[in-house]
């Protein structure tokens, strides 16, 4: 069963981004708390948005879909971006990852969105079949970049000097 989370997912939605980056080998790059994910999914201005897959015999959350809008300005409309899908290890096979693919194809179907787009590490082999296995295409020629940490402050001190 797929649902939009709530305030009270948020301690397993966090248990699962911690997850998902000791599976990427990331853990060590997780800052963000329980209070930041509760702000970024329900606060004042909800600057994303979840999706959880529920085990339909124990009703445990196996898996979640974090994702906020983008925008192209090619097409003109807003699409989805997904920043993280991940469904536990001992659910996988069970189409929870499908589920929620499939729930935000429909969203964007419905809202007339254009795209739907994530990233995925080179190495995850298991990842990019699935996708492929539902059609999803690769971007081949472009690369993600991205500025963080004291590239970040570096750039943003130029504001205004340029």
């Amino acid at each position: 069963m797929i649902r939009t989370a709530t305030p009270a997912d948020v301690p397993v939605i966090h248990t699962l981004v911690r997850d998902l980056a000791a599976y990427e080998k990331a853990l060590d790059e997780v800052r963000a708390s329980e209070e930041q994910l509760r702000e970024a999914l329900f606060g004042e201005r909800p600057a994303a948005f979840a999706h959880v897959a529920q085990d339909d015999a124990s009703g445990e959350v196996v898996g979640f879909a974090l994702w906020f809008l983008n925008f192209s300005t090619w097409r003109g409309v807003h699409g989805i971006y997904l920043e993280d899908l991940y469904v536990r290890p001992e659910a996988r096979g069970g189409g929870h990852g499908k589920a929620l693919l499939a729930e935000l194809a429909r969203i964007c179907v419905a809202r007339g969105y254009e795209r739907l787009e994530w990233s995925v590490l080179n190495w995850n082999e298991p990842s990019i079949n699935f996708y492929k296995s539902l059609g999803a295409l690769p971007q081949d020629g472009w690369s993600v970049y991205r500025l963080t940490d004291g590239a970040l402050g570096d750039v943003a001190s130029l504001a205004g000097r340029v």
